[in-house]
């Protein structure tokens, strides 16, 4: 049994997760953490800089005595979207950020560490301490959430070179092909839905409420790379009566043919860009990068639905969670539920919106979740680059229905006959 006083067991997990970062950004040159690929992605430099402002604007300004910030302007520079703190660095031009450098910013979250760790070791009074651990407890699951937005990011950012470089030296492997999809009953009724128990939750998973789910059934499995080739060559991306109005304009507006990384050489052979390079298509892993609007034609085609995301919550109880790679894997030769967690962030046809009752934190924290919820989807589960320990059945991604750059995937619902 681990003895170890409450504030060890926070600076150990403080510690582990900070550390987490640095090794993300270790196989990039300081140009890679620099550059910005698309106004929807960060420099690494920018990621690991704000993660560190997120605990020296929220935890070291309000507790530390004495405060002074490590550089003034760091202020502006790397506060995202929150208002209540102040001004912000237009987030289109954090890629011309050439200063300061990545060596400032390792320092910077080396000092912040450092009195982060001396405040978590000093003697408090109970009030002072629950905020604290409150506090700290938030700013890693936010930096854990950037853990995985540097992955995507990168990805993005390699994916513009004609190199089409790898950011992990290491073979990506042919998965065993698919097991048949299944279609898994689930009775549905009265049930509970949000975040229960003591364990963190974000507040959009909040409150606990009471919702209706008809009797529905749930794909076995994600749909494959295989399977969405046949969309693709059944003329998928040129049947207008299978898309949303707005993705109809949105495929042509694009000119688009196929997921995002995906690529077509002379002789007519598929290839896909991922985080070990380019590899060709293995027909028996999920396919990803899907936007709302591709997951939903996907659907029509096939003759099923996209789950709403109370669905997929009640049926996500019955599943284990996985823990990803840098791809997502080919699913296991087995019975029952499998690939809701680890593989890929699967849409829902649910907009996103506020649980009833919820009510957003007081002051600039407040603005983490609250005020995006307009114009976007929920996503569920979690993808081959979400850290260890941040899945969990109740968690709510949210992105536009245009969003591809996330490792977005596809699972099949219908009701029951």
């Amino acid at each position: 049994m681990d003895m170890r006083p409450p504030q060890q067991d926070l600076h150990a997990r403080y510690d582990k997760v900070r550390r987490r970062s640095l090794a993300l950004a270790e196989p990039l040159t300081d140009e890679d953490c620099g550059a910005q690929s698309m106004p929807d992605a960060s420099p690494i430099k920018w990621h690991l800089a704000h993660t560190t402002w997120f605990f020296e604007t929220f935890i070291l300004e309000r507790m530390e005595a004495g405060f002074a910030p490590f550089h003034p302007a760091f202020r502006v520079l790397f506060n995202s979207y929150y208002n209540g703190i102040g001004e912000k660095h237009p987030r289109a031009q954090r890629g011309l950020l050439t200063r300061p450098a990545m060596a400032q910013v390792r320092a910077y979250r080396a000092d912040v560490d450092g009195r982060v760790a001396r405040l978590l070791a000093s003697d408090l009074d109970a009030e002072r301490r629950a905020q604290l651990t409150m506090l700290v407890t938030l700013g890693l699951e936010h930096e854990q959430q950037h853990q995985e937005l540097m992955l995507t990011d990168v990805k993005h950012l390699l994916a513009q070179s004609a190199l089409l470089p790898e950011y992990m030296d290491v073979p990506l492997a042919q998965a065993k092909a698919a097991p048949a999809m299944a279609w898994l009953p689930f009775a549905g009724g009265l049930t509970d839905i949000g975040h229960h128990g003591s364990g963190f939750c974000f507040d959009n998973e909040l409150p606990r409420h009471k919702q209706y789910v008809a009797p529905f059934e749930l794909a076995s499995r994600l749909v494959t790379n295989g399977e969405y080739l046949e969309f693709i060559a059944a003329g998928g991306y040129f049947n207008a009566a299978l898309w949303l109005a707005e993705g109809w304009d949105w495929v042509r507006c694009q000119n688009l043919n196929g997921p995002m990384y995906w690529q077509q050489d002379e002789q007519g052979r598929w290839r896909e860009f991922t985080l070990h390079g380019a590899q060709p298509l293995d027909l028996s892993r999920p396919v990803t990068h899907l936007s709302l609007f591709e997951a939903d034609a996907y659907a029509n085609w096939a003759g099923a639905r996209l789950p709403t995301e109370a669905e997929w919550e009640f049926a996500a109880a019955q599943a284990e969670v996985e823990t990803g790679t840098l791809h997502p894997a080919g699913a296991a030769d087995d019975d029952g539920l499998l690939q809701m967690f680890g593989h890929c962030w699967q849409w829902t046809s649910s907009s996103y919106a506020a649980y009833p009752g919820f009510q957003s934190a007081p002051g600039a924290l407040g603005e983490y979740n609250g005020k995006f919820m307009l114009n976007q989807y929920v996503l569920r589960g979690s993808s081959c680059v979400t850290p260890d320990g941040h899945a969990r059945a109740s968690y709510r991604n949210f992105f536009p229905a245009g969003a591809r750059w996330q490792f977005t995937g596809i699972r099949l619902a219908r009701l029951a006959p």
